[in-house]
């Protein structure tokens, strides 16, 4: 085995890579399969798995390719994809790199379902506010669906037996196929027009999606939305769902469903009315035992045993009430001359005049007052006065001086209380009783002690 005949890991992948992108078939394929472990990287890369039955092929869809699909690819779905077969190298593992995918077959459908119904949704069309009432005992009722189905079978059956006096009006058309969608519209705005329908029963037996597919028509849709008189869809089983339930006034389970929900049941409304009939003759006939009743009691009732006594009565309550008129009149007449009285007896309280005297008199009345009270206080004080006036005369020097007493003053108004302050030659001033004399110390002796006591 010579060198050059052995390869490396490298190589033998490049060479496969090689090979795959030199065969005209790999590099542009379509591939049926179901998706699995389907990843959307934060990139915008999609990962995933196609398999069927016996094998799987791992694959990617680059953010480029991904962002122009037309639905969210999930676990599970039937798809159709084309791209190429290639290696990838780091792993040595061949994959698919897919440039366009679409859902398989129904997913088709039902990608298509759910974009109409997600536009319609949005504009509002299914909302409950505008749906219109379903009339309780409708007259003349439209029936569009095919005349050889089993549905109508089911519809005029239903309706005779509930409700056998309406008028049915059927409208054949096709339910399915490719000119369904048009011969339903034209039905349609023809009931509309004739404007003289109380309901409008749209539906179909059971089918495959396919078969339903009709239903879910925009035009089909779009009419029933648009119509103004009540519609009740009733396509294919309970199961069922197509758009036009979801636009149409009111959706019915089944055909037969629709034909109850359209009408009352005949004999129920027959029952309830015997019933109602019965308890309004009861009703009746214990009005009338009542008011029988009332009736004799008003037969017995004093008023009709004695009306003229009655009337006397009535008489003197009005003779009453003229009384009681006449003096309210009298009293209406003597209020307002009375309320002048005493508005006049005011203005004169109130005359400038009058409040004048008035004053003048409150001010001989307080000068009186004042004059007692002030006679009052000095006779009150005068007595401690007097008496102060004595008591201050009992201490007073000239009282002393009325007995012989005189005081003696220096050149300074000194008080001379001893010989001690006084030297001989001074000169004194000495008060009398009755006035003043100037004197000079010619001598000055002490006094015995026996004649300070004789005195």
């Amino acid at each position: 085995m010579s060198e050059q005949s052995i390869l490396t890991i490298s190589e033998v992948t490049r060479y496969i890579k090689s090979l795959l992108e030199e065969d005209a078939i790999l590099t542009d394929v379509w591939i049926r399969g179901e998706l699995s472990n389907v990843k959307l990287h934060s990139r915008g890369h999609l990962y995933f798995t196609v398999k069927d039955q016996q094998s799987r092929i791992q694959a990617v869809m680059f953010a480029g390719n991904n962002r122009f699909l037309a639905f969210k690819p999930e676990n599970g779905m039937k798809v159709l994809i084309r791209g190429e077969i290639n290696v990838y190298e780091p792993y040595g593992q061949y994959q698919l790199y897919a440039k366009e995918m679409q859902p398989d077959g129904i997913g088709s459908l039902y990608l298509a379902y759910e974009k109409l119904k997600a536009t319609l949704e949005a504009e509002g069309l299914f909302s409950e506010t505008r749906k219109k009432a379903i009339p309780t005992f409708p007259n003349r009722i439209a029936v569009i669906t095919s005349p050889t189905g089993a549905a109508i079978q089911d519809i005029v059956s239903t309706l005779k037996r509930r409700y056998p006096i309406a008028q049915i009006t059927l409208l054949p058309v096709l339910v399915q196929g490719g000119q369904a969608p048009g011969s339903i519209v034209r039905a349609i705005r023809q009931v509309d027009a004739a404007n003289c329908f109380d309901v409008l029963i749209v539906g179909r037996g059971g089918g495959s999606i396919e078969e339903l597919w009709a239903f879910n028509d925009e035009d089909v849709v779009r009419t029933i939305a648009g119509a103004t008189v009540p519609i009740i869809s009733a396509v294919g089983h309970e199961t069922d769902y197509t758009i036009s339930d979801f636009v149409a006034d009111l959706r019915a389970p089944t055909p037969t469903g629709a034909a109850e929900l359209a009408v009352p049941d005949y004999q129920e409304i027959k029952r309830t009315l015997i019933s109602l009939n019965k308890r309004l003759a009861h009703r009746v006939k214990e009005q009338i035992s009542r008011e029988k009743s009332k009736l004799e009691r008003m037969n017995r009732s004093y008023a009709f045993r004695y009306p003229e006594q009655l009337v006397k009565q009535k008489e003197q309550q009005l003779d009453n009430y003229l009384d009681r008129l006449k003096r309210a009149i009298e009293m209406t007449r003597k209020k307002p001359v009375e309320q002048l009285n005493l508005l006049d007896q005011r203005l004169k309280r109130m005359h400038p005049n009058n409040q004048m005297i008035t004053a003048k008199d409150k001010r001989m009345q307080l000068k009186q007052r004042l004059t007692k009270a002030m006679q009052e206080q000095i006779k009150a004080k005068r007595q401690p006065f007097e008496k102060h006036i004595s008591e201050l005369h009992l201490l007073s020097p000239l009282r002393l001086m009325d007995r012989g007493y005189n005081l003696a003053y220096d050149k300074n108004k000194t008080l001379i209380k001893s010989t001690k302050q006084v030297q001989e030659g001074s000169e004194l001033d000495l008060r009398l009783r009755d006035g003043m004399i100037l004197c000079r110390v010619v001598k000055k002796s002490p006094v015995k002690e026996e004649e300070v006591k004789h005195d």
